[in-house]
């Protein structure tokens, strides 16, 4: 298995301990939109599939740049359609995200694969983008694809500016743990080791040229997340006394609610109200159901980051730490 990364800010070689020593894992550090790289790498390494996570994914930063989600997201797709089409790959997978259709009212029925595409911030227009490109080169070059599009993901070893890591390293610092608008905004999420089931099956029985939306039939506002994260927290700390010590700002070490350091921000602009997807066909056709509730993932992922500690703290260096401080507080947020 090679491994193909540009490590940017988010990326951490840390990340791939559990597999740097496994027979034949081969890990280069590389840009997916330098041209012939991947072509290269492909014939060199006689690949036969090609699974294409890379992307730059935080909808805050598409808002405040996004010439970098067009570069990496849709130039850099493109570099891989190019090198599979040459390459004769038996398959390429891309991966890609429910945001591309769009926002549901509350009384809509989830996404489905054939729902309209409706991407409404940089973010989400360069992954529909993507998506669109995969498409065309399978109807025109008889490129043999398949794409997932997927609800929000959560777990171990993801960058704290997502959601759930933002909030824990924030409630373990005892700062305040900002939610946009009135909370209420919906999302769909999905246990990142599900995903990855969900991923496996695809490549093994997914049919050529389908979609496969990828959810974990848990719909939660982001309020109920945050004060869900906040109870899992409490819990912690009172069957473990020695996180006191370690992370004595956190209201739960002096024996008080995390809950209470939730904030209400100004409103992202742009943002979608509600996600949902409907996971029915991959459910009929390949048997996919996640194996973890929101409440069982939710707990798995608070006590990773709490047994490891310095795989965050390592990941937040002082660029990361001005810019998050710097999107927050401006402009009222």
């Amino acid at each position: 298995m090679v491994v193909l990364d540009a490590l940017t800010y988010a990326g951490n070689l840390a990340s791939l301990e559990p597999v740097r020593d496994h027979p034949g894992f081969i890990f280069v550090h590389g840009d997916i939109t330098t041209p012939g790289l991947a072509e290269e790498l492909l014939r060199t390494h006689a690949a036969t599939m090609l699974v294409h996570f890379a992307a730059e994914s935080h909808v805050d930063r598409s808002i405040a740049g996004p010439d970098a989600f067009l570069r990496a997201n849709i130039s850099g797709t493109h570099e891989l359609l190019k090198a599979a089409r040459v390459a004769g790959l038996e398959r390429f997978h891309h991966v890609s995200t429910d945001e591309v259709y769009g926002s549901l009212a509350p009384d809509d029925p989830p996404f489905m694969e054939t729902s309209p595409y409706a991407p409404n911030s940089p973010y989400a227009a360069s992954k529909a983008a993507s998506d669109h490109l995969v498409r065309a080169y399978h109807h025109t070059f008889g490129l043999p694809v398949t794409t997932s599009n997927c609800s929000n993901n959560y777990g171990p070893l993801q960058f704290p500016e997502k959601l759930i890591p933002l909030m824990l390293v924030h409630a373990l610092e005892g700062k305040a743990l900002p939610v946009y608008g009135d909370g209420l905004n919906v999302r769909d999420w999905l246990y990142v080791e599900d995903h990855c089931r969900a991923l496996e099956l695809v490549l093994e029985q997914g049919r050529v040229g389908e979609t496969y939306n990828v959810g974990g039939w848990s719909e939660r506002t982001n309020l109920e997340v945050v004060r869900l994260l906040g109870r899992v927290v409490d819990e912690a700390f009172a069957a473990n006394a020695g996180l006191a010590a370690r992370f004595p700002r956190c209201p739960a070490a002096r024996g008080q609610d995390t809950g209470s350091l939730l904030t209400f921000v100004a409103d992202r602009p742009g943002h979608d109200r509600r996600y949902a997807i409907d996971a029915r066909k991959i459910e009929a056709e390949l048997g996919f159901r996640p194996a973890e509730t929101f409440e069982s993932g939710l707990r798995r992922t608070v006590h990773w980051y709490l047994d490891h500690e310095p795989w965050w703290r390592a990941t937040m260096d002082g660029s990361y730490a001005t810019w998050i401080q710097r999107w927050y507080t401006d402009a009222g947020r």
